[in-house]
């Protein structure tokens, strides 16, 4: 027979408890150690990545001791992701256009910011929290007019510049199948009515007779904006009205011969939403994420790359950006009812 009694009196059971519970733990440590460090799962644009990963992640991953991944893609195929993982959600927030936010909310897809769970949203500008908190723009890149500037040498004054019988054939919009053809359709209507811009988006009756009679000075409708601004970079045509400035800024970064103008009547938003997945993973931190991109630190290093305008009232407006311009909200809640109307009816009148 074996004993396990050795000869200084100390067997196998006073060895185990002589490690007792300060030596298993420093055994077991690494492991919890790594245990909590909590993986947080973002779905966003793919042309977001490089600013996430260069000004976002590091602070973010620093600051909660946590991991950071963003998935980048596009708006509706993260709304897909959610649609389909409803029941066991694995992004926990989503960076998202306002008008798919509207479908996300529409499915109970969202779990509402509130200032309690994320405060920086007492520090946002008019106009950026939707929908009772659903969700919050934290960055506001704008529609204005980009312009070739070997061919016009003074920026153009107003939206109305593109009816001018001179720009016959010069001119390019967007279609209304992209978000920001929408700015047109307003426009149009207000240039023809004389109403608000507030108002003046809601008769959209107007918009599309004033749009129709914009068809002789139109190149071409794009649906894809690359090939738009190669037309606009070759001087083939002399504007894009409604242009994105995260395109058209970054291209005039690039060496392009492009200028962007803030038109009198005023820009338009693009939509950049932020909101947290209902029931997805770690929400605290998702809410903490969320609370960085809506305040002064991310936004101070996120709006100059991106070309936009910041949300938090306390971040500077970044050189180069319109200061004084007014800037039109859209009620995003009325598009997503009228859309597909509008949609329809823009491929019947404005086919070229």
């Amino acid at each position: 027979m074996t004993s396990n009694t050795r000869s200084d009196g100390i067997n196998r059971r006073t060895i185990l408890a002589g490690f007792g519970a300060g030596t298993v733990a420093s055994l077991g440590a690494p492991q919890i150690l790594r245990a909590q460090t909590r993986e947080l799962v973002v779905g966003g644009a793919a042309s977001h990545k490089a600013w996430v990963e260069t000004h976002v992640q590091p602070l973010f991953e620093k600051k909660y001791n946590a991991k950071l991944t963003f998935e980048g893609t596009r708006s509706l195929v993260n709304l897909e992701k959610m649609q389909k993982n409803k029941d066991r959600p694995y992004l926990s927030v989503v960076q998202m256009d306002d008008p798919v936010m509207i479908l996300a909310v529409k499915e109970g897809l969202l779990d509402p910011l509130t200032a309690a769970k994320a405060p920086n949203l007492a520090k946002l500008k008019p106009g950026t929290v939707h929908m009772d908190g659903q969700w919050a723009n934290y960055l506001q890149p704008w529609q204005g007019i980009a312009y070739n500037t070997n061919v016009i040498k003074e920026p153009p004054t107003s939206w109305a510049d593109a009816w001018d019988p001179k720009y016959k054939g010069r001119i390019i919009i967007p279609s209304l199948q992209n978000t920001e053809g929408l700015a047109n359709l307003f426009v149009a209507s207000s240039i023809a009515t004389g109403k608000p811009m507030a108002e003046a988006m809601r008769d959209t009756e107007s918009g599309f007779k004033k749009l129709v009679s914009l068809k002789p000075n139109l190149l071409t409708v794009y649906n894809q904006m690359p090939q738009a601004f190669s037309l606009l970079e070759q001087g083939e045509a002399h504007m894009i009205v409604g242009a994105l400035s995260s395109f058209a800024l970054q291209r005039r970064l690039d060496g392009a011969p492009l200028g962007l103008a803030a038109p009198k009547e005023g820009i338009f938003p693009v939509p950049s939403g932020i909101a947290v997945v209902k029931g997805g993973p770690n929400a605290d931190l998702a809410f903490a994420y969320v609370n960085e991109l809506l305040g002064a630190e991310v936004q101070n290093k996120i709006a100059p790359p991106t070309f936009a305008l910041p949300t938090n009232v306390d971040v500077p407006i970044p050189a180069g950006m319109p200061t004084n311009a007014t800037m039109h909200t859209i009620d995003w809640a009325f598009v997503a009812e009228n859309r597909n109307s509008w949609v329809q009816r823009w491929d019947r009148e404005m086919s070229m």
